[in-house]
């Protein structure tokens, strides 16, 4: 596995070694131990996750609060996605930026989207199926979302505006600037 820090470091390409062959291709798609090196620390994933949408949905920006913050490891079986983390750290120097990165059923890359981040994608195929780890089970207490189209964070979601299918919930998400839930910067959200 080859790991990539991004522009924001804490946010990480993950780059499986697909093994191919005339029968089809075999893929390790985790391995703790080897994330938990390239880390420093360890991450405890406790439930996994799978949607399939049609082209043009867009599920986020979604995060949760602390006690049930969760950090996500994130991939595409079939099909492809813009995947985006945003930086919700109040105080970082990366505050307010994000990563947007392609990921799909050829690439076989994943990202890791830690605590401290929101998180969301674009379908850019049909039938696509979208899987997920979580080191935290789904709150409703903590749950909370970003603006898609906050326009602080600008996020070209390559997809035009017009064609985006999305839940109610996520039509109405407040923009950054008018949140307080939000993470601090320094705090350790992993002890």
């Amino acid at each position: 596995m080859k790991f990539t820090r991004t522009k924001i470091a804490d946010v990480i390409i993950i780059e499986p070694k697909v093994h191919g062959d005339e029968r089809g291709y075999f893929v390790e798609t985790y391995r703790k131990d080897r994330l938990e090196d390239f880390l420093g620390f360890g991450v405890d994933f406790c439930q996994d996750n799978e949607s399939k949408s049609k082209r043009g949905v867009l599920r986020g920006l979604h995060y949760q609060l602390p006690p049930f913050a969760q950090t996500k490891l994130v991939r595409v079986i079939t099909g492809s996605v813009l995947d985006v983390a945003v930086d919700i750290r109040k105080g970082s120097p990366t505050f307010g930026q994000h990563v947007a990165v392609e990921l799909n059923e050829t690439n076989k890359r994943q990202l890791f989207v830690p605590r401290g981040f929101a998180h969301g994608f674009v379908v850019l195929e049909d039938d696509t199926i979208f899987a997920y780890k979580v080191d935290s089970y789904y709150s409703p207490e903590c749950d909370r979302g970003i603006a898609f189209d906050d326009s602080m964070i600008n996020i070209d979601w390559q997809v035009p505006y017009d064609r985006l299918i999305l839940s109610e919930k996520d039509k109405v998400q407040p923009r950054l600037s008018e949140t307080d839930d939000l993470f601090t910067y320094g705090v350790d959200y992993y002890a």
